[in-house]
């Protein structure tokens, strides 16, 4: 900041020629704005990845197992360019990550590489609407004083290590999520979180305990998600391609029985990363049992307000859950089911419209992108080209490499694709190339599934990784850089599962 003075008309000045410093003198402060290298570089590199792409000469064909030939149209390389540049500008913040959202939108229709009212009306995908209304419902938590509630009752109980206080929150989210959406799970414990944080750094700056907390937090519900197929729909989607092509149905309690392990093993190791990562500034914070109890204390009764938003809510996560008992319910959305809880709390005033504008649109946005991105990539044929570049090369692998090589795509695509259709262009392939190698569609169809719920590395992986960068806590660029010892520590856990644990367990590997 640079300060620029301006005299008056009619200042005197000193015999010397200088003005003299007199009260009536004006003082404008003047920003001077320096040009942002690092910035800049990244906004090139994602412009020049897409240009080296987009105008490079036509990529051969990949070829399947079978011998198809799946060509990689104009379209489809289109795509590719415009998934890199994305890439580049999510990670780096170069703009807001919703505007990036904007640029995937306008660049798809400015290229020709899908009509712009299919790339733009991919922003009111069901899956965002859903987002939509899992904000909505931390949002009211937060309004009526739920979370206050919550966060003050969990701290009495964890006590005043902030070590404790972190596995708590780590293990009340990972639970939740065996019962609901971890969307859902994320909006709800969002707003539980920032009140637990207040009463470390009321000034709401990043600390390395915030970073902890809410990195930790979009982690572990990654974890707890893949444990029950509540969790997320990406564990129905699976199964279903699992029974057409094998013929061979997967129960709710078999998923269950092998996945549970690895996501409660992967919490409790997401809470060690993440005290070695970002140990907090504080071991304990002095006399916080006493101020929660105070802070209960006051918050007083429950209120009609409170009673009524925790039946809405809880009446909504029932109907969610029902969806695959109850024929009728099956057949209708979920996002349709968790949205009539906010027009709900607008009949009955919980909400007024003061709080519909304060949805964090450029979440909204964000995942708006990273649907249309998603679709661009699978509608032009360039998800199932890369798929199946990545799974032939693995074809005269080692069993064990195969099985890893698969769950390592599923990951990286996960990270930048809505998982569900990172499952839908592997998965298949996959389990058409694995007879070839005696190894088991079971464990496939699992190691898939165990890396389609954890994407560590980018904001738009999952839903709960942006509703934590709402806290302000971390930048994209820090989320990524933990995400990469994460994401390290899943495959090597996951690696021990496929080669020890799962086999005692009683799970086919090879075939005989």
């Amino acid at each position: 900041m640079m300060f620029k003075r301006f005299k008056k008309q009619g200042s005197q000045e000193s015999a010397t020629g200088k003005p003299l410093v007199r009260p009536d003198e004006i003082y404008v402060a003047r920003t001077v704005r320096r040009l942002d290298w690092k910035r800049l570089a990244f906004i090139t590199l994602g412009v020049a990845l897409f240009c080296a792409v987009y105008f490079s000469p036509a990529w051969p064909d990949a070829v399947d197992p079978k011998g198809e030939h799946f060509p990689l149209t104009r379209e489809g390389k289109a795509a590719l360019a415009l998934f890199l540049l994305a890439g580049i500008w999510w990670v780096f913040e170069v703009v807001p990550i919703g505007v990036t959202g904007i640029v995937i939108g306008v660049t798809q229709a400015l290229f020709l590489i899908r009509p712009a009212e299919v790339a733009f009306g991919n922003f009111m995908d069901p899956s965002v609407w859903f987002i939509v209304g899992s904000v909505v419902i931390g949002m009211t938590f937060a309004k009526t004083g739920l979370t206050k509630r919550m966060a003050y009752k969990m701290l009495l109980m964890v006590g005043e290590k902030t070590s404790m206080i972190y596995l708590g929150c780590f293990v009340m989210t990972a639970g939740l999520t065996l019962i609901m959406a971890h969307t859902a799970v994320a909006a709800a414990i969002y707003p539980l979180l920032m009140a637990i944080y207040s009463l470390y750094e009321q000034n709401s700056k990043p600390t390395k305990f915030g970073k902890g907390l809410f990195i930790g937090m979009a982690f572990v519900a990654g974890a707890g998600s893949i444990i029950t197929l509540l969790g997320a729909a990406r564990g129905a989607v699976a199964i279903g391609f699992f029974r057409d092509i094998t013929g061979r149905e997967i129960s709710f309690f078999e998923l269950s029985y092998y996945m549970f392990p690895v996501g409660i093993v992967m919490v409790f190791l997401l809470w060690v990363l993440m005290m070695l990562l970002f140990r907090p500034e504080q071991k304990n914070i002095p006399g916080l049992r006493e101020r929660a109890q105070t802070l209960y204390s006051n918050l007083g009764p429950m209120s009609r307000t409170e009673v009524l938003t925790l039946v809405i809510v809880f009446s909504t996560i029932l109907a969610m859950s029902l969806r695959s008992s109850i024929p009728f319910l099956a057949e209708v959305n979920k996002s349709a089911i968790i949205l009539i809880s906010t027009i709900l709390f607008f009949l009955f005033k919980v909400l007024t419209i003061k709080d519909l504008e304060e949805i964090p649109w450029n979440i909204v946005l964000l995942f708006g992108g990273a649907m249309s991105i998603g679709f661009c990539l699978w509608q032009t044929g360039a998800a199932s080209w890369l798929a199946i570049e990545w799974l032939t090369i693995l074809k005269n692998a080692p069993a064990f490499i195969f099985i890893l090589g698969i769950a390592f795509f599923v990951l990286i695509m996960t990270n930048f694709i809505m998982n569900v259709a990172a499952i839908a262009i592997s998965l298949p392939v996959a389990l058409v190339i694995a007879p070839y190698l005696n190894v088991a569609p079971e464990v496939v169809l699992f190691a898939s599934l165990v890396t389609a719920g954890m994407p560590f590395l980018l904001l738009v992986g999952a839903a709960p990784n942006a509703i934590a960068y709402e806290s302000r806590q971390f930048t994209s660029g820090e989320f990524f850089m933990s995400g990469i010892p994460a994401s390290i520590l899943l495959m090597l856990i996951l690696a021990v599962f496929v080669k020890f644990i799962w086999p005692m367990m009683g799970m086919p590997v090879i075939l005989p």
